[in-house]
């Protein structure tokens, strides 16, 4: 809990960050900028996907493990071989965006227009997997204050650099913006984990070639599944661009940027204390099981009022985001909401296989998943539009819990404890009851309503939160001192 208020804090800081840009970025380009950005965006993260062979989530792994040692001579061996590889992965990607350049504007925009983007774009490559190869060092040692820190002020000092590239250069300043963000990012990184002192060392070949196998047999099948996802959401955009138009693209990742953004920060805040501490414990069942299910509490708890003012507010959301050409999409967020429960709580379970290592396990779970989630999106799309898009999002993390529990039950004896499933119930059941008052009656009913369930959620977790960790004990410790 005192990582995620440490990074959660700085995730909301993140998000009122990414509202501003994306406020200035509807107004200044429109969804069709908003589409141009997110098929750039998204063609890119597709290619880092397959060329940084997973290395910022299995290194992570490797360096809690060396870290939970206290051998800082071992930690020195795994960060350095760490650093070489992803100086390698980066190259590779760089080269390879701009060699496929002309092919890739073909594949995503039907025509080479963007060819030169992409060569531009190349550079990116290199600057990100850099930079999150600092971050994954700060993660794995669990150093979380200055993980904050570096992504506060790369996020504050970005902002500043890429509106005006908006504002003057309209559409010619996408590019621009995203090669400045990630130029500052690294900076960022770079000087945070230059506070940390690791000890210097020379590796040899052979330590080289035992720590890189190692860490690559379980990156390259997380870089493998990493890309199956990537490629099922490039797609779908690519479908919708070509039977809706860019601005049906700009209104899905508009749509899905409120999800995995700005309610989706809960995730990013906890796993990144979450995995290291899973790892440190990942020889055992019993406290696999007894960290998962205290994980999967919290993220209910703290993420539930809020799913619920969104349900009950989301026309105002909306606007404020972006602005009222944005309003197609609330259909769509009403069923994406609801399948955030179902995707908090396979969360907290999936953990378990990058953990324990199991990486063939881990790949064919990820492949049967984005095999489902492709057609389900596909067809969704067809037959109901935006709106289907979004009641396929609940199916899928649906169908993708009761897959994950089942195969962790049967591999690692995992369960969920009592007191979880009692959460989830009354917690779901007030969603559900708000997402039918949403749908089926009208204003100032669904207000009083919605406000009415807010109330209680709200009461309900504070309720839980106190009984887990004496929150109003702390605070009155602290304000005695």
């Amino acid at each position: 809990m005192k990582a995620t208020s440490i990074f959660g804090g700085v995730q909301v800081f993140n998000i009122v960050i990414s509202i501003i840009r994306s406020k200035f970025v509807a107004i200044l380009l429109g969804t069709t900028g908003m589409g141009i950005m997110g098929l750039l965006t998204s063609t890119t993260g597709m290619i880092s996907s397959l060329t940084n062979l997973g290395l910022g989530t299995s290194a992570v792994k490797d360096i809690a493990s060396a870290y939970s040692t206290g051998d800082e001579k071992r930690i020195g061996i795994v960060v350095s071989v760490f650093r070489l590889m992803v100086w390698i992965t980066g190259l590779v990607g760089l080269i390879a965006t701009a060699i496929f350049s002309p092919w890739l504007s073909q594949l995503t925009f039907g025509n080479k227009d963007y060819s030169l983007a992409f060569i531009w774009l190349s550079i990116t490559l290199l600057l990100n997997q850099l930079s999150n190869g600092q971050l994954v060092v700060l993660q794995g040692l669990r150093k979380i204050n200055y993980l904050a820190k570096a992504n506060l002020a790369g996020s504050f000092i970005g902002l500043f650099i890429t509106l005006p590239m908006y504002y003057f250069l309209g559409l010619d300043g996408i590019v621009p913006g995203i090669i400045g963000t990630a130029l500052l990012s690294l900076l960022m990184s770079w000087y945070f984990s230059g506070k940390i002192m690791i000890e210097r060392t020379v590796l040899s070949r052979s330590q080289t070639i035992f720590e890189g196998k190692n860490m690559l047999r379980m990156g390259f099948m997380i870089s493998i599944s990493g890309l199956l996802t990537l490629g099922v959401a490039y797609i779908i955009r690519i479908f919708i661009s070509r039977t809706g138009g860019l601005e049906q693209v700009g209104l899905y990742n508009a749509g899905f940027a409120i999800i995995n953004t700005y309610i989706g920060l809960i995730f990013n805040a906890m796993g990144t204390d979450f995995y290291p501490r899973l790892s440190e414990v990942a020889h055992d069942n019993k406290l696999c099981k007894q960290t998962i299910n205290q994980q999967a509490e919290i993220a209910l708890l703290i993420m539930a009022p809020i799913l619920i003012i969104f349900l009950t507010y989301i026309n105002f959301a909306v606007i404020l985001l972006y602005s009222k050409q944005f309003i197609p999409v609330n259909n769509m967020l009403h069923w994406a909401a609801l399948g955030m429960f179902f995707k908090a709580s396979s969360w907290s379970i999936a953990f378990i296989f990058l953990a324990k290592g199991t990486s063939q396990l881990y790949f064919w779970n990820e492949l049967i998943a984005n095999i489902y989630s492709l057609v389900l999106n596909l067809i969704g799309y067809h037959l109901g539009g935006l709106n289907g898009l979004g009641l396929s999002f609940a199916i899928t993390y649906l169908l993708y819990l009761i897959q994950i529990y089942l195969v962790s039950k049967l591999k690692f004896a995992f369960t969920f404890d009592r007191s979880f499933t009692i959460i989830f119930i009354i917690q779901f059941g007030l969603s559900a009851v708000a997402f039918l008052t949403i749908r089926y009656l009208y204003q100032p009913y669904t207000y009083i309503i919605g406000s009415l369930l807010i109330i209680i959620s709200g009461w309900f977790s504070a309720r839980e939160l106190e009984k887990r960790l004496g929150i109003l004990s702390i605070l009155r410790n602290f304000t005695h001192t």
